[in-house]
């Protein structure tokens, strides 16, 4: 079983990765054709979009072949939740932020510096720490009360990230992505403590409010993340997003579902998770800036600076 969670938590590091490079295409194609029709973009309102941009999003084939890879993304993410330490297994499905740095070189264009690429294998590296760390073993049951209170936080961050991304103004990518994050973090720990699953009992999996918790955390972290990718550079968002969606449930999986490493190797397992975490803020740091979606930016600057060339 251990293996399986460790192949399952790769095909949704990959899944999603290719999953945020699609609907970011999805996008930015929907953002020029706004353009092309007369429509002000966003960066030159300084606003939020629309909510019939965000819908238009929704429906463009390059988003819809992304939503596709989510689910491939959730099913594995699930499996890995199940049968890895959450420590484990959201840092490795946090990889996806290599698989969309990479991917989005490809298919939007972005140029990746020095910086980036220390940032990126920084991630890497910490994440195999992890995996050499960790003990296959874990720990699947949590009282009603938990159950209760991942509901709760899911609808509290839901609200709190459906409001953020359409009245933070350019704050909003960088909470959107955060929040969106939160809630695929509720998802996994919701998944490790699912009743009902083994043995499979509909009715107990269906009344069980960690089940309620994946629907609300899925639904509003989706729709977060979309409107996010609309008003914020690709790699930013998905970078604060791993941030949120590896250490809150890492934290809760130590504290409360009895996750460990293996014996004598803790200090490796810390530094793994820690290195993994500085290496997300740091891609999301240097690629915080706005969408090119029209090919309007000035070059970025190369080496370890941050920022944009100057325009001749």
């Amino acid at each position: 079983m251990y293996a399986i969670g460790i192949i399952a938590a790769m095909m949704a590091a990959l899944a999603y990765g290719m999953s945020t490079v699609f609907r970011a295409l999805g996008a930015r194609r929907v953002a020029v054709a706004e353009r092309e029709g007369g429509a002000p973009a966003p960066s030159e309102t300084d606003s939020a979009p629309s909510m019939s941009s965000t819908m238009s999003t929704l429906t463009d084939p390059a988003f819809i072949l992304g939503t596709v890879m989510v689910v491939v993304g959730f099913a594995g993410g699930a499996l890995a939740a199940r049968f890895l330490p959450l420590f484990l297994a959201q840092s490795i499905v946090s990889a996806n932020l290599v698989v969309t740095a990479l991917a989005g070189t490809f298919l939007l264009n972005i140029t990746l510096h020095t910086r980036d690429w220390v940032a990126i294998w920084m991630v890497v590296l910490s994440l195999c720490m992890l995996g050499i760390s960790s003990s296959p073993h874990t720990d699947d049951h949590a009282t009603d009360t938990f159950h209760w209170v991942l509901l709760g936080v899911a609808i509290g961050i839901g609200g709190l990230g459906l409001f953020g991304v359409y009245r933070f103004g350019k704050y909003a990518a960088f909470f959107g992505g955060f929040a969106g994050g939160l809630q695929f973090g509720v998802i996994a720990i919701a998944v490790r403590v699912l009743d009902g699953v083994a043995p499979f009992e509909p009715v107990t999996l269906l009344t069980d409010p960690a089940a309620w918790a994946i629907a609300v955390a899925g639904a509003s972290g989706f729709f977060v993340q979309t409107v996010a990718l609309q008003v914020g550079a690709v790699n930013g968002v998905t970078a604060v997003l791993v941030v949120g969606e590896t250490a809150g449930p890492s934290i809760i999986g130590v504290l409360f579902l009895g996750d460990h490493a293996q014996p004598g190797l803790g200090w490796m397992a810390v530094a793994g998770f820690i290195g993994a975490v500085i290496g997300a803020i740091l891609v999301a740091y240097y690629g915080s800036g706005d969408p090119d979606h029209f090919g309007e930016a000035p070059e970025e600057l190369g080496g370890w600076r941050r920022g944009r060339a100057d325009p001749e």
